[in-house]
């Protein structure tokens, strides 16, 4: 018998062995093929939980997502929608009996509705411009939604004498709030008028809706949006809250009397200072934050009998609060195993939470559990049941390891980053070593896999690389006072932020200083520009994705013009030295490094003549420089959001760093023995 279990844990051995010989390292295609999982929504009773999976389509060349249905006890799991195009926002009827949901099946985003046991679903709208947003009345016989009003008809008239035109700042279509009867079928106009509607809630008892409204649709008007309260029966509105800065997300207490919503106190620096969460009586009067001593930006997920449930960044991690209304008490609800936790959604009486969750070893999963197993000491993860398990597809691939590593920069401030390593990493080598910085400023890298579809991470580790995500200053999750490092100082401290974390790499042993190279998109990319007119003997190869090169020639052409006055304290006319002081262009006649540009051709953010102004500079000091400009990028245009577009953009970086630092083809793994 001994001899028997011997020979089987023999050949098990040999078997796990042969398996782990016969890992591959994934390709950039299997990378943007993975099918991920997303917006997960629980009944109202908490025993079902609806979630969206995204699939890649090559041929149509988009991501399309079809919505799931999980069972909370059991974890079994079937596809309830399966049209073409994408279904997606799933939200429960109050009884549970139905899932009303945003869907592209006909061209346009309509509101449809299917029964929880399955079957057809049955359109609600057929709108010219579709609809932005949706959620169900208490009652279940109205839904509620905003949609961008018609063109008028003095603009058709307007385009039909002259061709289309667009006077700046004047011609905006606001988006409207509507209420439909989901019976009859039959829609009305609810507020509409010289604003732009945002998120809205109805009111427990159904007889009012609260919603953000901004002057107009310009993501640079953020800063305008207030709150009001319609009232269903007749439309009439009332003005809630109308301080300065943005005011949004308002959220009914569960006896409806009073409103929280996320606001920036009146603080005219939103951009990088602590938001907070305030509470106002629904009847009118002065906002009070409940969130003071909370050191983040918070983001309400709903209110229940049990408390104001919101979640944030700490550090790396994420997760789920809750705050006492009264007391102002914060307490964090940790989910064990899922360090990195987002996207909540809670039962009607806030005692079961379905959320997404991952970490180092894992891509984002759906989870649901009893909140009362949330944050207390043991962390009951036995009460914790995975709903889903996409990991499995990369289970024969070749990963990495992450691990999350901390230096002191030039200024003395803490810095973190995200450090991915081969999982056969050897502490006597020196590797290659490439950074990837995050966008933002106050974006976040985490230590999880697969979460690049521009850079190729996930395919340059495996064949011996090392790559650092730095959480440069600037960076959510480490409080306000660390967003704000970099006001006045932007590119500089940022830079000091990135090559210290080299140094530090470097003075360890692990990387070789003649093999570093460095990219970024958006505020990454700006980052990544700054360090070519500046440290030029440093790298040896450089990709810059969308970025700025030229602070003045940003302010005029951004869509969020606020934030660069934020951030350097200053316009181009009362303060030209700082926004020369910051900008890659000023010190163009540095550069040396070998640079990729990459940028959309329709990019709203970061305009396109940034890209054309540091392409210029570079060819004019005969620096090696390529330009590649994308069409077809959806959105604003600021970033590749449809596989093919991600596709272009990973292996064009992986080509010029093959070309650049790993030496005219050398494979990454020979030029690293």
């Amino acid at each position: 018998m001994r001899r028997t279990t011997l020979t089987l844990m023999a050949v098990a051995a040999l078997g796990a062995a042969a398996a782990a010989q016969t890992r591959t390292a994934p390709t950039v295609d299997q990378i943007l093929s993975i099918e991920r999982v997303g917006t997960p929504e629980i009944s109202p009773d908490g025993r079902l939980v609806a979630y969206t999976v995204r699939r890649t389509n090559w041929d149509e060349n988009a991501y399309e997502t079809q919505i799931w249905l999980a069972d909370a006890t059991t974890g079994a799991a079937r596809q309830l929608t399966h049209a073409k195009k994408s279904s997606r926002s799933p939200a429960w009827s109050p009884d549970g009996s139905r899932l009303a949901f945003i869907s592209d099946r006909s061209d346009k985003n309509q509101i449809y509705v299917i029964s929880a046991s399955g079957g057809e679903a049955e359109a609600l709208t057929s709108l010219e411009d579709g609809v932005n947003r949706f959620q169900w009345s208490p009652d279940g016989a109205r839904i509620a939604y905003s949609a961008t009003e018609p063109k008028s008809a003095a603009i058709k008239d307007r385009e039909k004498k002259y061709g289309e035109f667009q006077v700046v700042e004047h011609d905006y279509r606001m988006t409207q709030l509507f209420v439909l009867d989901v019976a009859a079928k039959t829609t009305r106009t609810l507020a509409a008028g010289a604003f732009n509607v945002g998120s809205f809630q109805w009111s427990p008892d159904g007889m009012r809706i609260a919603f953000d409204h901004a002057a107009n649709p310009a993501p640079g008007f953020r800063g305008t949006s207030d709150i009001s309260i319609v009232t269903v029966a007749d439309g009439a509105v009332r003005k809630l809250v109308t301080q300065e800065g943005p005011d949004a997300n308002p959220v009914w207490s569960p006896d409806g009397t009073r409103i929280a919503f996320e606001t920036a106190m009146a603080n005219p620096e939103y951009y990088y200072r602590n938001g907070r969460i305030a509470i106002v009586p629904a009847a009118g009067g002065a906002p009070a934050s409940v969130t003071a001593s909370f050191d983040e930006d918070p983001s309400l997920v709903a209110w229940r009998p049990g408390g104001l449930f919101f979640s944030a960044s700490q550090k790396t991690n994420a997760g789920l609060f809750k705050v006492d209304p009264v007391t102002r008490t914060i307490a964090r609800l940790d989910a064990p195993g899922s360090p990195i936790a987002a996207s909540f959604t809670l039962s009607r009486d806030g005692s079961t939470v379905a959320f997404l969750g991952g970490g180092a070893q894992a891509m984002g999963e759906v989870f649901v559990a009893p909140v009362a197993s949330l944050g207390t000491a043991a962390g009951r993860a036995a009460d914790i049941r995975k709903l889903t398990d996409m990991n499995a597809q990369t289970s024969t691939w070749t990963t990495s390891t992450l691990d999350v590593v901390s230096w002191k920069s030039q200024d003395g401030a803490a810095i973190e980053g995200v450090l991915h390593k081969p999982i056969d990493f050897d502490p006597a080598r020196k590797y290659p070593l490439l950074v990837v910085v995050h966008g933002g400023p106050t974006g976040i890298s985490r230590p999880m896999p697969f979460t690049s579809t521009i850079y190729p991470i996930d395919v340059w580790v495996p064949q011996g690389v090392l790559v650092l995500e730095p959480n440069y200053r600037g960076s959510a999750g480490y409080g306000e006072k660390f967003r704000a490092l970099n006001v006045r100082n932007l590119g500089v401290g940022d830079a000091w932020d990135v090559v210290s974390g080299v140094d530090a790499l470097v003075a360890k042993g692990l990387v070789d200083p003649a093999r570093v190279g460095v990219m970024g998109w958006s505020q990454g990319g700006y980052i990544s520009a700054f360090l070519a007119t500046h440290d030029a003997a440093r790298f040896k190869a450089i990709s810059v994705g969308a970025g700025i090169s030229d602070w003045m020639t940003y302010y005029v052409n951004t869509d969020i013009t606020p934030f660069t006055r934020q951030y350097l304290q200053a316009t181009p006319w009362s303060d030209a030295d700082i926004y020369a002081k910051t900008s890659p262009i000023t010190y163009i006649r540095q550069a040396k490094t070998p640079t990729l540009i990459q940028h959309g051709a329709t990019d709203q953010r970061v305009p396109l003549p940034n890209a054309f102004e540091l392409y210029r500079g570079l060819v004019d000091n005969n620096v090696p420089t390529k330009l590649i400009v994308y069409q077809g990028f959806g959105g604003i245009g600021h970033g590749p959001t449809k596989p093919k577009s991600q596709r272009a953009t990973m292996e064009h970086n992986l080509e010029w760093f093959d070309e650049h630092l790993f030496h005219a083809g050398a494979t990454r793994s020979s030029a690293e023995k």
